[in-house]
């Protein structure tokens, strides 16, 4: 059995003597992870979901124990001077452990990717090809203030198959140590390696850079969650494939033949749900025909609700507390309650507003006209598109993944929530009966 890692103190050593030390643990993890990942991709799923439900199980058990270290994580952060958003992506309560739990066994109960035939076909010269699901391997996951995203990226890699290191914020260091080692609790209980979900046990930023490097080609993709510091970093320097997006700036937009009771609803819960989270709404769009009746309610609504709002010339004529939209805040992720607004003429134009300022993550229309909808569905470029619902369902539990590993807007692989089938590459298995190539 391998050693069990030992965290890396930040202390006043010589840097000489730190940076190598790090290194030594972060090449011993490395390897330890890579044959974790060979364990797990030959594993059956009964093992898989044993472990999974050890896991759930064990981190019930760990709830006061999680609690308390997320109490001093909060506390640090505070005395630091972090926003009400960024607490409330840091905090951890009952109902929070309970949710992660919760993930874990949901995504037990997910049909076990691994071995599944996609397609397959027989060639002239009698050839069986089958394409087959696998692992990608080892999965790097480089997160900021979510402590719960070491419960889903855990969960999620395990049933696929794959060997995570996790690298959470330091921040949220002590939150992600409690929950890693109920984790570990789990893998242990079903037998297999602790190394299949690593945590990284430091806060030093040197073991960033060398995650993104590769650590030798020990990790096969990497997924970045947070900030678009860490996000653009992540990208620019990474050696490895990435799975992420920049920003979430995410668009709500309400036709002129919307129900004002369905808009509000939507529109509230969009953006005021929880302000911090990748998929509320930063942006309200309202069609120039139907502003008689739709744009003052949605204004004052949020106004009221304690939305703070940055509009265009019409929607400031509503209401003096509207303040003026810059030309950077049509583009901007808040992640707060702030929210610019801007009356456009008609679907077509806010198409071209969504694919000039946004993101490419959640756009959702608000409309009981179906053709304008379709229309909305089929041009607008997100990941995730929505007709009469809340931006906020851009979340990998809510499409019944179980949880998510984060969401990605590019084009190659995965796109939006990855989640369990997203985690996963395929090869091609062929049964042939002596052919050779002519």
């Amino acid at each position: 059995m391998n050693a069990p890692l030992k965290a890396v103190p930040d202390t006043e050593k010589p840097a000489v003597k730190r940076d190598v030390e790090l290194e030594s643990m972060m090449r011993r993890m490395a390897r330890d992870a890579r044959q974790a990942a060979r364990v797990l991709a030959l594993a059956p799923p009964a093992q898989k979901n044993r472990a999974l439900v050890a896991m759930a199980a064990a981190i019930r058990r760990s709830r006061q124990a999680i609690l308390a270290g997320n109490a001093e994580d909060q506390a640090e952060a505070r005395r630091a001077g972090a926003t009400p958003a960024f607490l409330d992506r840091l905090a951890l309560t009952a109902a929070r452990i309970e949710a992660m739990a919760a993930g874990l066994d949901m995504i037990r109960k997910l049909k076990d990717p691994i071995g599944s035939v996609t397609a397959s076909w027989r060639r002239p010269n009698g050839m069986r090809i089958e394409r087959v699901r696998v692992p990608l391997g080892v999965v790097g996951v480089i997160f900021e203030s979510r402590p719960n995203v070491t419960a889903d990226a855990g969960g999620l890699c395990l049933k696929a198959g794959n060997a995570a290191i996790l690298r959470g914020g330091s921040e949220s260091f002590r939150s992600c140590r409690a929950i890693h080692a109920a984790l570990v609790e789990g893998l242990r209980e079903a037998g297999l390696p602790a190394a299949a979900v690593t945590l990284v046990p430091t806060r030093d930023r040197a073991a960033v850079g060398m995650m993104l490097r590769g650590l030798d080609g020990a990790i096969d993709v990497l997924v970045p969650r947070g900030g678009k510091g860490l996000v653009e970093r992540v990208q620019a320097e990474a050696r490895v494939p990435v799975f992420a997006h920049l920003e979430g700036v995410c668009h709500v937009y309400v036709d002129a033949k919307a129900k004002l009771s369905m808009a509000k609803k939507i529109v509230l819960n969009a953006k005021m749900r929880r302000t911090g989270v990748c998929g509320a709404a930063e942006t309200l769009l309202i069609d120039r025909a139907g502003a008689q009746h739709l744009l003052k309610p949605l204004v004052l609504m949020l106004l009221e609700a304690g939305c703070e709002i940055r509009g265009d010339a019409t929607v400031q004529a509503v209401d003096r507390r509207v303040k003026p939209a810059s030309a950077a805040d049509w583009s901007t992720e808040y992640l707060d309650a702030i929210l610019t607004a801007g009356v456009v003429d008609g679907v077509d134009a806010a198409i071209a507003h969504i694919e000039r300022y946004g993101s490419h993550h959640t756009d959702a229309i608000v409309t009981e006209d179906k053709k304008t909808a379709e229309k909305f569905l089929r041009e607008v470029d997100s990941a995730i598109v929505l007709h009469n619902a809340s931006t906020q369902f851009a979340d990998g539990g809510e499409f019944g993944f179980g949880a998510e590993i984060g969401i990605a807007t590019g084009r190659l692989h995965a796109r939006g929530p990855v989640g369990v089938e997203q985690l996963t590459s395929f090869k091609y298995r062929i049964r042939g009966s002596g052919q050779t190539r002519p």
